[in-house]
């Protein structure tokens, strides 16, 4: 659908992790010695036409968020926080391709990769916890409740955010594309180039549920709002539609 150059930064990708406190400890260190910037405030940053959507406007640190089978919704909620210095952890998620991550601005080098967890995937999505701002998790298995209590607090306490593919007990909110619609294809030719989504965030703070339509991406591969029924106006070729998508 895309075309993606090489990329020269390589994300961290570890076949698997042990939460044992010294392997946490040399990934806390490696991490401190290289994180630019600190997150200080209690929300951390978000693409604005995705933060008008969520409670409080923005992602907030200590929190869990849920996101309905959409790993390119997963990676535009990553982009801010990675390009103000956060590190970010994808675990569980093999087919979490690091071009289309770099497309999205998510930076390689603050990146890393646990595809293959196993069923130890809780204990690892904890130990990621540990040490960076936002971690994504798929969990294979649903969690017992106190698990999902001593991760909740563990959260709160190192100022972690978690976005976990899937729904999650006690998640701020749940994040789906209702719609979606790609542009650029012709009568028979051409190539996909833009995709415009009804983005629905559904809270259980909020009364009822907010949507927006957004680019994702745009024609020049950048996410940005997008005004209801201008995708056939603005693009040329036809649209492609899809009533859900990943």
């Amino acid at each position: 659908m895309f075309e993606y150059s090489q990329v020269s930064p390589v994300a961290v990708v570890l076949d698997e992790v042990s939460p044992a406190p010294d392997r946490v400890r040399d990934l806390q260190a490696r991490i401190t010695s290289m994180q630019a910037t600190k997150l200080d405030t209690r929300s951390i940053p978000t693409h604005p036409a995705i933060a008008a959507l969520l409670p409080g406007g923005g992602l907030k640190e200590g929190a869990t968020y849920s996101v309905d089978n959409s790993i390119t919704l997963i990676m535009a909620l990553l982009a801010g926080p990675s390009a103000a210095g956060a590190w970010c952890g994808v675990v569980g998620i093999p087919e979490f391709g690091i071009e289309a991550a770099a497309r999205f601005g998510i930076d390689l080098e603050r990146l890393v990769l646990i595809p293959e967890p196993g069923d130890q995937w809780l204990a690892v999505t904890a130990a990621i916890a540990d040490v960076m701002g936002v971690v994504v998790t798929k969990p294979p298995s649903r969690a017992n409740d106190s698990s999902v209590a001593r991760l909740a607090a563990r959260l709160r306490q190192r100022g972690s955010t978690l976005i976990v593919l899937g729904p999650w007990p006690q998640s701020e909110a749940m994040l789906s594309i209702s719609a979606s619609e790609w542009n650029g294809i012709g009568d028979g030719h051409g190539y996909l180039s833009a995709r415009q989504v009804t983005v629905t965030v559904t809270s259980r703070l909020a009364g009822r549920p907010r949507s927006s339509q957004l680019w994702l991406p745009d024609r020049s591969e950048k996410i940005n709002a997008a005004v209801p029924g201008s995708a056939s106006s603005v693009l040329p070729g036809r649209a492609l539609r899809q009533e859900a998508t990943g």
